[in-house]
């Protein structure tokens, strides 16, 4: 059974992580480190966004039929007759 350790987390955790990022960071430094992270999930929720989107064009474009290879003007073979 798969369990996820955030399931383990509750308030009296989080007060314990906020309190030694705040004794290892200090506090001028703390705001500095949730705008980073806040911008690292921002751009991670756009980029899963633009994939979803993406995915989801191909998926409602219809199909198109599988055309034959056209030949150069080169190959082609010419049927007329020899002399």
């Amino acid at each position: 059974m798969q369990t996820s350790i955030l399931a383990f987390v509750g308030g009296t955790e989080i007060m314990w992580i906020a309190i030694v990022v705040l004794v290892l960071f200090g506090a001028k430094k703390v705001p500095e480190l949730m705008k980073g992270v806040g911008t690292g999930i921002r751009e991670f929720k756009k980029a899963s966004k633009d994939v979803q989107d993406e995915v989801q064009r191909v998926m409602d474009e219809p199909e198109r039929p599988s055309t034959p290879a056209v030949r150069p003007p080169s190959e082609t073979i010419s049927h007329s007759p020899k002399a």
